[in-house]
Parts: structure tokens; C-alpha cells; sequence
């Protein structure tokens, strides 16, 4: 498996909804419960913090990050996403996404990444924890899907060790 990273392009759109819908499907992802278009996505994405995971030229994963807050003290702290198409999980695609993403987000002056992830999702939390993240909270019921299910996350971290120390 040769694997690709590259920075994504608003060409590369139709694979990045696909991979997210997959993502929205399995229940365990997000709470979104529909694929965003792309002005919603590209406007609520750090632009300098999106990269796609390739094989063969085919889009497998991707991964981005999100502002937590417009003032200007959290500049440097953002929100991680990480997708993979659900054919290709176990392969280490998301870990090595997420491994560039620690690097760009640092290159960019991010000095805290952070992640929501359900309990439920134990690959993200395994994947994360691995590339230095730590739980600093948990979130009880902190969202309702459309079915009426309450949903919990636990909040996780990562600070740099490059960047505000």
C-alpha cells in the first residue's frame, strides 16, 4: 500500500463528502447527521490544515482542522477531524493523517489540538491517545441525534511540545 498525503483542494470535494457521509453513517463519528456543501465546510475548515490520504490516486481519508473560537487568545487551539473511508480502516491511514496534521497544525503556530470523540469510537480514541493526546474531560449528554438519543464525548488534548512551551 503506497500511501499519498497531500493537501486537499476544493477539486477534491466530491471524495471528501463521500468519505464524511461514510463517517456520518456508522453513528460513532460526529454528530453531524448530513454532509455539509462545500462553502459550509471550506468556511468552517483552518485553510492551511487540510490534508487527503491517497492510494492509487483514489482519496481514502482525510483529515482537517477547526478553529474552537474567533478571539484572538485561542488562535492556536484547534479542533482535529480525521475521516477515513470505512473500506480502508485498520490500515493506519487515520494515524498517519493525523501524525501530518500534528505537524502542519505545529508549523502553523497551533499549540493545542483537541478532539470530542465518543466513547463508542475506540479506534479514534486508541489512535489518538498513541500520537500524545490525554483526556482532560468527558461530556455527559452533551448532544442529541435526530432520533432523540442522548450522546456523551470525551474531550481530549494534545499540546505541543514545539510551540508555547
Amino acid at each position: 500500500m503506497k500511501l499519498k498525503i497531500r493537501n486537499i483542494q476544493a477539486s477534491d470535494w466530491e471524495s471528501v463528502a463521500a468519505i464524511y457521509k461514510m463517517g456520518i453513517e456508522t453513528g460513532i463519528a460526529t454528530f453531524e447527521t448530513k454532509t455539509p456543501s462545500w462553502p459550509v465546510w471550506d468556511k468552517a475548515h483552518i485553510k492551511s490544515c487540510r490534508i487527503a490520504a491517497l492510494i492509487n490516486d483514489k482519496m481514502v481519508g482525510w483529515a482537517a482542522l477547526s478553529p474552537v473560537s474567533s478571539r484572538d487568545v485561542y488562535r492556536g487551539v484547534a479542533e482535529v477531524s480525521v475521516y477515513v473511508n470505512t473500506n480502508y480502516g485498520g490500515r493506519g491511514i487515520g494515524t498517519k493523517l493525523l501524525q501530518k496534521l500534528i505537524i502542519e497544525s505545529e508549523n502553523e503556530g497551533f499549540w493545542t489540538l483537541q478532539s470530542g470523540i465518543f466513547p463508542e469510537n475506540t479506534a479514534s480514541l486508541k489512535m489518538h491517545k498513541k500520537l500524545g493526546f490525554r483526556e482532560i474531560g468527558y461530556r455527559e449528554k452533551v448532544g442529541m441525534t435526530t432520533k432523540g438519543v442522548w450522546r456523551n464525548n470525551i474531550i481530549l488534548e494534545r499540546r505541543s511540545k514545539k510551540i508555547g512551551v
